[in-house]
């Protein structure tokens, strides 16, 4: 299966029937308009850690729903959790065991969806007051980096803050942080901009998630806040049993991206 022409204009629900057929791309610049979400699934006997984990870390974890143990929608996602994203990662005592196009085999009653802000949602907004994303040029994934920041624990849960990076023209980036900053639900201004070193990442043409991506001379690495920092959670916390997205690979929501705009 191919890509659309222009994925950039498909619904939601076109994509996730595409998702849903076997489609497994990155989804940037999917849906223009669109509200993208990162997605983490817990036992119900873990989700209050996982709550609490991402109410004491609201920078990389935003939570914008929370689903009923076993529920497979949400209002925000009115499609099928275990098989309209276009990749999963499946987890066991924090070690990824599957990656794979479905979760309907490794889905339990008991499992509880957390869907996280994601900032593919402000991109559109970046590229309308010129600032360039890279990933989106390249037709690749976006590169994220664990860091040297730890979250707060909360319970069971604690591990690094995860970065995504986007290479910004230094006279363009007060314009990405004013931008970015009006989407404080879905990551918000930068966390870093500059040298990755004082990040802990030591190479930005090796992300540990998605693919790198090209840094010109003119340009200044700018980093966010990411919603993969849960699953770095999980490998850090080992927990019996997780489910989330391919990084990159989102939940497409039937939100629109201005609900998450503020003045």
């Amino acid at each position: 299966m191919t890509n659309p022409i222009d994925p950039g204009s498909l619904s939601p629900d076109q994509a996730r029937a595409l998702f849903r057929a076997g489609l497994r791309v990155p989804t940037a610049g999917w849906c223009s308009g669109w509200t993208q979400a990162n997605l983490i699934a817990v036992p119900r006997d873990q989700a209050y850690d996982l709550l609490l984990f991402a109410q004491r870390n609201p920078k990389p974890c935003p939570v914008l729903d929370v689903t009923e143990p076993g529920a497979v929608s949400a209002p925000l996602f009115a499609g099928d959790l275990r098989t309209d994203l276009p990749g999963y990662i499946v987890y066991e005592d924090g070690e990824p065991v599957a990656e794979v196009p479905a979760v309907t085999d490794h889905w339990r009653d008991d499992l509880v969806c957390f869907l996280i802000g994601c900032s593919f949602t402000f991109e559109d907004a970046l590229r309308e007051a010129g600032v360039p994303v890279r990933h989106i040029e390249q037709n690749t994934n976006v590169p994220m980096y664990r860091t040297n920041r730890m979250c707060r624990r909360a319970g069971g849960f604690g591990g690094p803050l995860v970065v995504s990076m986007r290479p910004v023209p230094a006279a363009q980036v007060a314009d990405a942080v004013r931008v970015t900053a009006r989407y404080p639900s879905v990551h918000g201004a930068p966390v870093h901009v500059g040298d990755p070193v004082e990040l802990g990442i030591d190479d930005l043409d090796a992300p540990d998630f998605g693919d790198p991506v090209e840094v010109r001379v003119d340009e200044i690495p700018v980093f966010w806040a990411c919603g993969v920092t849960p699953q770095a959670a999980v490998m850090a916390s080992r927990p019996k049993l997780a489910i989330g997205h391919a990084p990159g690979h989102m939940a497409i929501t039937d939100a629109r991206d201005t609900r998450y705009l503020v003045p």
